[in-house]
């Protein structure tokens, strides 16, 4: 992008990159545009990472325009489980966005969780993978925020989910509407 003349200017490169065999031309992102071109072996990766996110792997909070952060772009959101709907208190879970201010927590480069300070909600893509939340304080101490209240998590109160528990043991202190942190 931004090259001027646009794609049309380098898909001749990159044709002879293919018939060369240094590139492949391909679909290998759904949904985007045809004649992509990968290196070798690109599609074999991209298929190997289909395979479920090691629980160990380093977790990374990233702004949600961030461009190193995929989703909402070139990639779809996951779904997010739903609030229980015979539970009395499950409100509106709101749809993940790429807008400013909003966070995206990443395990394994793949979405956990997706936070938009203002609404005080998350959305919980994995509801048993907590380990997450220790990641949030960081927030506060590096002053990307000033505070940090959580009061919704996929549509449920903070304190009725197992996010409650985890959030108070990285020191988020309880509140009437949920649970906040300060610096």
């Amino acid at each position: 992008e931004g090259v001027p003349g646009g794609y049309a200017a380098v898909y001749p490169a990159l044709r002879m990159l293919e018939e060369s065999g240094r590139a492949r031309r391909g679909y290998f992102v759904a949904g985007l545009g045809a004649a992509q071109f990968a290196l070798p072996g690109a599609a074999e990766r991209l298929r190997a990472g289909r395979a479920d996110v090691d629980a160990t792997a380093p977790v990374v909070v990233l702004a949600a325009t961030d461009p190193a952060q995929p989703y909402g772009a070139a990639l779809a959101w996951p779904d997010a489980p739903a609030a229980d709907p015979t539970v009395e208190s499950a409100g509106r879970v709101p749809r993940p966005t790429r807008s400013a201010g909003a966070v995206v927590v990443l395990r394994g480069g793949r979405p956990v969780a997706f936070l938009d300070p203002r609404s005080h909600h998350v959305l919980a893509f994995d509801l048993d993978d907590v380990d997450w939340v220790a990641a949030l304080p960081g927030l506060v101490h590096d002053d990307r925020l000033r505070r940090l209240e959580i009061q919704r998590v996929n549509g449920l109160p903070v304190r009725s989910t197992p996010f409650g528990v985890a959030l108070d043991a990285v020191g988020f202190v309880p509140t009437p509407r949920g649970v906040v942190f300060r610096r």
